[in-house]
């Protein structure tokens, strides 16, 4: 009977962790997904990948070829940050196409990148969910 309440309660547990990261859609900062993998793969890195540099994604390309070598908490966490960074990447490619029109409308005569995405953080309530969810997976907000 116990373990079948373990078993209910780590079922909701995850529904619950996993509906939280759904309705939050913020993506992982670079500095954060190193945060991230230390704490998590950081064992790892040393058993497996010591001595590489952090630039050129040399760390997730090793725990990747070493994939069987690695533990199951590093590797669910190198996928999670793997996908977030690419959402992040994503939306930054797709900011303007999507906040176009608010740029024309809402920042109409805004000069200058910087200055345009001030103005459509300063006007949140007025872009979109569209264009409000684009900068904040750019990680921008």
């Amino acid at each position: 009977m116990r373990s079948k309440l373990t078993i209910i309660g780590a079922g909701a547990l995850v529904a619950f962790l996993g509906l939280s990261l759904i309705a939050r859609a913020d993506t992982i900062s670079y500095a954060d997904a190193v945060t991230t993998l230390a704490k998590s793969c950081g064992e790892d890195i040393k058993k497996v990948c010591s001595g590489l540099n952090l630039g050129n994604n040399a760390i997730a390309d090793c725990l990747q070829k070493n994939s069987a070598k690695v533990s199951p908490a590093c590797t669910s966490t190198l996928a999670g940050v793997i996908a977030s960074i690419k959402q992040r990447q994503a939306a930054q490619i797709a900011y303007y196409t999507v906040c176009r029109r608010n740029m024309a409308t809402t920042c109409k005569g805004v000069k200058g990148d910087g200055n345009m995405l001030s103005c459509l953080i300063k006007a949140e309530r007025m872009t979109g969910p569209k264009c409000t969810q684009a900068i904040t997976d750019a990680g921008w907000r």
